[in-house]
């Protein structure tokens, strides 16, 4: 597919993907090809294109004769990091950010845990460092180098884990991390006790104490849940 047509078949995706991530198409309700070409102004391919990367997405099913048909929800690739950001970006939000934190407060805490034991010891003694730096940048306020560090941080402990499971998770957890920093429901300055809990884990994880990595890193999700079910900016 050409430059051109990838970019229409973006676009197409930016409209249709966000309104049915949104609910604004109930399940069972059906486009076609021609349709999507008229309201477009796309040729079929780029229609067909387009509707291809929904249903990797389980979020349409295509069928000859019956058209294009919206999925329920309990279809849907929820891991998919293109839909959790439609999802982050449409109207169900909070909901959205509540749910992936439900997530890795079952999986990050085990993953820290695990990564105390498993994981290399130069690799874990690095960790320190990355959260040294986490410090210095969140005291600072300098929002996108924290939030860089803060995604190689999380990503490091489900790596170090050696679960290839918990791993396959990465992206899921920077989407999360992303979402709260671009609609702006970070602090300019992160909380000093996140700070501090982040440092926790990293010497826990580098001392090979799974106990204590596992407790610290459960308080960083309980902390980024409270600031959800508060003002939503934690």
């Amino acid at each position: 597919m050409g430059t051109d047509n990838r970019t229409l078949h973006n676009r197409v995706l930016a409209v249709l993907g966000p309104a049915i991530a949104a609910d604004e198409y109930e399940p069972g309700h059906t486009f076609t090809l021609q349709g999507l070409e008229e309201d477009f102004g796309v040729s079929r391919t780029v229609a067909r294109e387009a509707v291809r990367v929904l249903e990797s997405m389980r979020l349409v099913v295509s069928r000859p004769r019956t058209g294009i048909r919206v999925l329920p929800r309990s279809d849907w690739s929820v891991f998919d990091p293109q839909l959790i950001r439609w999802r982050l970006a449409g109207p169900g939000r909070m909901a959205q950010l509540r749910s992936l934190n439900e997530l890795r407060a079952a999986v990050e805490p085990a993953a820290a845990a695990l990564a105390a034991v498993r994981g290399d010891g130069e690799e874990r003694a690095q960790l320190v460092v990355v959260a040294e730096q986490m410090t210095r940048t969140g005291r600072a306020g300098d929002l996108d180098a924290f939030l860089d560090l803060d995604i190689a941080f999380h990503r490091r402990i489900l790596e170090l884990s050696a679960n290839e499971m918990f791993v396959g998770l990465s992206q899921v957890v920077a989407e999360v991390l992303i979402g709260r920093t671009s609609f702006h429901l970070m602090p300019r300055n992160p909380r000093p006790e996140a700070l501090r809990l982040h440092t926790a884990v990293a010497r826990a994880v580098a001392d090979g104490l799974p106990d204590v990595a596992e407790a610290a890193m459960r308080s960083i999700v309980s902390e980024v849940a409270g600031a959800l079910e508060g003002d939503g900016r934690g």
